[in-house]
């Protein structure tokens, strides 16, 4: 369902800064991992915007069984299996491999990767994924079968979840797709030791019409689309951190996770 100008206008909403992606001859690029003295950790200047983020977002309830969030073992052995029978359930997919995670914890200053920091709110407008790194993920990860399913409709979504709630800090905003023009999204290395993969940053646009959840706990959760095969849908999902200027001076500091699951219709 999309609602009106009118009726959107009207929803509760707060005023945020998203660090766009400042215009750039040169392809954009972000390291994955701390680099050498010297270089760089990533290129593309952020081009801060004023924006209105209103509430509004589609949550699912969902209690974990998971007691400890940062076991990577509990993770895969509860919470993969979990999610992939919540997505498949949401989405109605035939067939959902959750194929990653990141849990970010929130140090005040804490930037040095190197020394231990774990991975810190994402503060950059962006999309995990490109219409070429998409398809190129399945191909990465489902061997003899990829070219088979890439045949079919297949989607890439995010399940995103605060551990501690309420969540106040470094909220995540979504951009609604329908006012994103692919124009707007530009392709991004994403530098790995070991590999290189791409990503969208994102150009400031003024339709862009943002939504986040406040106050998010952890038996709720987003899903986040930010691939989809299928050319007559919304194909990517821009998203960010951002700091709501309404949150008390003392806040949990944001502890969450993502899921990256591969979901297939076929």
């Amino acid at each position: 369902m999309t609602l009106s100008p009118d009726v959107i206008d009207g929803l509760p909403h707060v005023e945020g800064v998203l660090n766009y992606l400042a215009p750039m001859a040169e392809r954009p690029m972000n390291l994955a991992y701390e680099p050498p003295p010297g270089m760089p950790r990533s290129t593309g200047e952020p081009e801060p915007h004023r924006m209105t983020i209103y509430e509004g977002l589609a949550v699912v309830k969902h209690n974990s069984a998971v007691r400890d969030f940062y076991d990577d073992d509990e993770l895969r052995r509860v919470y993969y299996p979990e999610a992939e029978r919540l997505v498949a359930e949401v989405t109605g997919a035939t067939r959902v491999l959750v194929f990653d995670h990141t849990v970010r914890r929130r140090v005040w200053g804490g930037v040095d990767r190197s020394a231990g920091t774990p991975c810190q709110p994402v503060t950059a407008v962006h999309n995990d994924y490109t219409i070429e790194s998409g398809p190129q993920r399945v191909r990465d990860l489902m061997g003899e079968e990829a070219e088979e399913l890439l045949r079919h409709r297949f989607e890439i979504v995010n399940v995103w979840r605060p551990i501690r709630g309420p969540l106040r800090d470094a909220s995540l905003a979504v951009c609604d797709a329908t006012t994103v023009d692919f124009a707007d999204f530009v392709p991004s290395d994403l530098v790995y030791s070991d590999r290189t993969g791409e990503i969208y940053r994102v150009k400031y646009n003024p339709a862009h019409r943002w939504f986040y959840v406040p106050e998010m706990q952890p038996d709720e959760a987003i899903l986040i689309k930010c691939y989809d095969s299928a050319p007559d849908k919304a194909r990517f999902t821009a998203h960010s951190a951002f700091e709501d200027p309404t949150a008390p001076a003392e806040v949990l500091p944001r502890e969450s996770i993502e899921l990256r699951t591969l979901i297939f219709h076929v």
